[in-house]
């Protein structure tokens, strides 16, 4: 006989769904593993204040003692922001994590999975995983694509990671039947740039419209994969492109010198990243962030509504 982990829904997440209000899920380990302290409570609090402030109630997504948790009390926010040693964990690390009883923050894959296991609908994010530089040699690939392509979420975001190979990332996101939208835009965002020059093939100019593409998608039934909603940061606080793709190139040479494959690429030319813009990087994945948070809670309305 199977037993199985219960998910937990925090008071006000678990009222909210039972009234069908809006709920938007907010990903953990941008608090744990991608901000330092005390920044990372305080963007933790920052986020949660613009859903709410939309209208919507915030769903910030982590596993605690082996249960996951579908939104977070102050207490266990600032648990996931201080523990030390906290993991992070993929989808496919949940139930080691449930039957260990560890705790960790939840990437992309994970919360993604788990709010839909709570019905909830949209979840906001920075950048998704994707096909790494040099696929063919090390066939390198986030597992962000694979819940995506048959996970029913919607996801804003900024794109994927500028460190990854954008061209083939998109092609993936097609051939797993994985929807992309650009909010505003006829190319897909560059993370921390606001384009990556890339052309995608639909463009939607309001949180309405995310809502009829959602209502579409189960109206037709098939495939249960996700929505992207590709939300550009503004060019006003995007990373200078010149001085990216100069600093990039200087860390995928590092990288290569150093012989950083695997789970340890992407914190390595993120970091470097970071260090070699002086900070100006992570202002522009905050912005982006931020501005795809209260995207994702005028959809969440737009869904909500009958």
């Amino acid at each position: 006989m199977r037993s199985a982990t219960h998910l937990v829904l925090q008071p006000s997440v678990a009222e909210a769904m039972a009234d069908g209000a809006p709920v938007v899920a907010l990903e953990s380990t941008i608090i744990s593993h991608g901000l330092p302290q005390p920044r990372n409570l305080e963007v933790a609090r920052e986020l949660e204040g613009i859903v709410r402030a939309a209208g919507a109630v915030p769903a910030t997504i982590a596993v605690l003692d082996g249960v996951p948790r579908i939104g977070l009390d102050e207490a266990e926010l600032e648990r996931v922001a201080t523990e030390p040693g906290l993991r992070k964990l993929g989808q496919r690390d949940l139930p080691v994590a449930a039957a260990l009883k560890a705790s960790g923050a939840t990437t992309v894959s994970a919360t993604s999975f788990l709010a839909a296991r709570a019905g909830i609908r949209i979840f906001a994010t920075g950048g998704l995983g994707g096909v790494h530089r040099g696929w063919a040699e090390d066939q390198d690939e986030s597992a962000d694509l694979d819940t995506l392509a048959r996970t029913r979420i919607t996801i804003v975001c900024a794109g994927v990671k500028s460190i990854l190979d954008v061209p083939a990332t998109l092609q993936r996101l097609e051939t797993r039947g994985v929807t992309v939208a650009g909010y505003r835009t006829d190319t897909f965002p560059g993370f921390y740039l606001h384009s990556s020059g890339q052309p995608i093939d639909w463009r939607i100019e309001s949180p309405a419209e995310a809502a009829a593409i959602m209502r579409g998608q189960d109206a037709l039934g098939g495939q249960e994969s996700a929505l992207i909603v590709a939300n550009p940061v503004p060019e006003d606080r995007q990373l200078d492109p010149e001085l990216h793709d100069r600093v990039l190139a200087a860390a995928l040479a590092a990288a290569e010198r150093e012989g950083v494959k695997g789970q340890a690429i992407t914190p390595f030319l993120l970091g470097y990243l970071v260090d070699g813009t002086g900070g100006a990087s992570l202002e522009a994945n905050l912005a982006a962030v931020r501005g795809n948070t209260a995207l994702a809670a005028q959809i969440a309305l737009a869904w909500a509504r009958p």
